[in-house]
């Protein structure tokens, strides 16, 4: 099985080794492209423009060609794949995976973000939850202070617990390893585990349909 997966920042491919671990994926399944160029042109525009959905699709059509699977780890990016179709392989958006589960649990529901160009796409998939903005972690994570980054997430996460959330989700991957950091309430739900059960399900359900 091979498992491929878009990024926009570095720092996720950590992210989804440690999560694929604790999933029993075997090592050597995952392959990582980081595109950051991709994200970075967004937030430039203001939004997911014609031409850097295009150049998303290119992006992970052809990591189609060697892959079992391919996994966009990007909320920014995330709608790209509503309108691609690969003969080669399936194509999953962490964040919708994220949302299916999370939309299941009980209660309140409140989905963390940090980057602006997030907040709409991530609307979209959790329309039944409150969405919020985490204020200036975004900068610090350019800055480099991923501490600084984590901590003010945990925060922003027990605020929403102490508030009445139930459930807290962090909807973009650079966010997961703010979780263990979370006092106040349950640990949060992450899209890098959601995204790689679904991607397993995903090739298990094309090994059934070859057998077939």
């Amino acid at each position: 099985m091979r498992i491929a997966c878009l990024h926009t920042a570095a720092s996720n491919i950590a992210v989804f080794d440690t999560a694929a671990i604790v999933l029993g994926i075997s090592p050597g399944v995952l392959r990582h492209e980081v595109r950051a160029d991709l994200l970075a042109a967004a937030e430039h525009a203001g939004h997911l423009t014609a031409d850097i959905a295009a150049a998303t699709a290119s992006a992970l059509l052809a990591l189609a060609e060697y892959a079992d699977v391919v996994v966009l780890t990007c909320s920014t990016l995330g709608p790209v794949v509503e309108n691609i179709r690969s003969p080669q392989a399936p194509i999953l958006r962490t964040d919708e995976a994220l949302a299916a589960t999370a939309l299941k649990a009980a209660g309140n529901v409140v989905v963390l973000c940090t980057v602006q160009t997030t907040l709409e796409p991530t609307s979209r998939l959790f329309h039944t939850a409150e969405v919020r903005l985490v204020a200036g972690a975004w900068e610090l994570f350019r800055a480099g202070d991923i501490d600084g980054y984590l901590t003010t997430i945990a925060q922003a996460a027990d605020q929403a617990y102490s508030t009445g959330a139930s459930v807290v989700v962090l909807a973009q991957a650079s966010m997961s390893d703010a979780a263990i950091r979370v006092t106040a309430g349950p640990a949060p739900l992450t899209s890098a585990s959601a995204g790689l059960a679904a991607a397993l399900q995903a090739d298990s359900v094309r090994a059934t349909q070859d057998i077939y």
